[in-house]
């Protein structure tokens, strides 16, 4: 990756000009589990931070969910847990209108003493694949589609989430409506407060609809040229809806299946690609689809089953994959078709893109990017054959080639090949070993039900 110059003093004593009132600065990234994480210092160490950089452990992108370290691969604990640098990405440095007091962010990456990228990065191991497909002279644009739940702070009696009061009568909220205006009315001043802080930090936001569930919403983020930047922006825009979320009284959750009886939430990705001209390679001109297109849809369907640990990163994910509620469990692609795994939306030529649905809201954006890339990359180099597009509901039932279930799909990225030759061996190791340790420590506990079934058992 190229070395980013510092940015000058002249723009961090614009950026503080422009927001006389802040009080601190929060370095941030997000880890493989893609949790923020980072550190808080007092606004006048900002101009040190942006042009010298600061420290952080290697161990930090390795933490489980809970920010336990297991010592992957020996990163941690055994190699005594040393430090890297850590420099701001240029562009990031923006204002946090949630904040009270308030404050401003940055994002960091970490480079290594001899200034090469951090191995154990999210997003360098983004970079990478992105570097692979640069090499062919494609350019991805990318955008994401993020689902989310409003929830009450106050939990049910055994600790479940519970659905918002309303704003508008008090009651909580109940019952499902789709695509309906009522519940984008009630919860009008939280939506247009998340859209007034994604544009102080220069993320552009589209369609906002109420989902499947009550509390459960969707912004669509625009589309990005840079898949770095798109990936950034997204745990921009993560930040920002939870920050926004407490001001006005409730929590955010982009937990994958709060309520077994409701929608899941997903994280969906769209990518096209342009070739060194500016023209999209997906465009197939008289043809729906064009012969490269076709390829990258046979490469993401290929390394699918290797990649689920990634796009489901835990127990919750899986449960989100349930027959018929337009949550892909088949490995296939078609046409304007909700059912599949990959959706090739139509409509003009030069939009025409991949539309990834397979990942759920808790994934890390970098990663799953990055499984995307890596299958493009994968079957246009290999000029991959794809099957057939489904017609009709392909989510009828699962398909055996995936792993459904979280250590199986462990299991399977232990064992791969392609993705492994993508991200590397290390960081394939590093990233199972991590969450491997996290799955055992979650099952390592004796829940209510397992004593309500097996106590009295003969």
């Amino acid at each position: 990756m190229t070395k980013q110059p510092a940015k000058p003093p002249r723009e961090v004593a614009e950026f503080l000009a422009a927001h006389p009132d802040l009080v601190h600065l929060d370095a941030i990234f997000a880890d493989l589990s893609g949790v923020v994480r980072g550190k808080r210092y007092p606004i006048a160490q900002l101009e040190k931070i942006m042009t010298e950089g600061l420290a952080f452990p290697g161990s930090v992108f390795l933490l489980d969910t809970m920010g336990h370290s297991h010592d992957p691969a020996g990163i941690g604990f055994s190699d005594g847990d040393p430090d890297r640098i850590a420099k701001v990405i240029p562009g990031t440095l923006k204002p946090a209108p949630w904040s009270d007091p308030p404050s401003c962010q940055t994002m960091i990456t970490l480079v290594r003493g001899d200034g090469a990228p951090h191995e154990y990065e999210p997003r360098n191991v983004l970079a990478a694949q992105a570097a692979r497909l640069a090499e062919l002279g494609l350019k991805p644009v990318v955008a994401f589609e993020l689902e989310f739940y409003l929830i009450d702070p106050a939990r049910g009696g055994t600790g479940a989430p519970q659905p918002p009061l309303s704003p508008v009568t008090g009651e909580r909220e109940s019952g499902t409506q789709v695509y309906g205006m009522v519940e984008i009315d009630a919860y009008a001043a939280l939506l247009d407060e998340i859209a007034r802080a994604c544009a102080a930090q220069d993320i552009e936001t589209g369609a906002i609809t109420a989902e499947y569930a009550p509390g459960q919403f969707e912004i669509n983020l625009q589309h990005v040229d840079d898949p770095l930047r798109a990936a950034d922006q997204c745990v921009m825009f993560k930040r920002a809806v939870k920050g926004v979320a407490r001001r006005h009284g409730y929590q955010v959750t982009f937990m994958p299946k709060p309520y077994l009886d409701a929608a899941g939430s997903g994280l969906h990705l769209h990518v096209s690609l342009l070739d060194e001209r500016g023209r999209n390679v997906f465009d197939g001109g008289k043809e729906p689809a064009s012969p490269v297109l076709k390829h990258a849809i046979a490469g993401i369907l290929d390394i699918l089953p290797e990649s689920m640990a990634i796009l489901a990163p835990n127990v919750n994910s899986f449960r989100r994959y349930v027959p018929d509620i337009f949550v892909p469990i088949r490995r296939c692609w078609g046409f304007e078709n909700r059912s599949v795994a990959l959706r090739v939306p139509l409509g003009p030529g030069k939009a025409r893109r991949i539309e990834h649905r397979m990942a759920g809201a808790d994934a890390n954006p970098y990663l799953a990017l990055a499984t995307a890339l890596a299958g493009i990359h994968h079957g246009i180099a290999n000029k991959l054959e794809a099957p057939p597009p489904s017609e009709g509901n392909a989510g009828y039932g699962y398909d055996e080639s995936l792993p459904f279930r979280a250590r199986r799909s462990l299991e399977r990225l232990a064992e791969s090949r392609v993705l492994a030759a993508y991200f590397g061996p290390d960081y394939i190791a590093a990233y199972t070993a991590c969450k491997q340790a996290e799955l055992e420590a979650f099952e390592n506990e004796i829940t209510a039900k397992e004593y309500a079934w097996y106590l009295q058992a003969e």
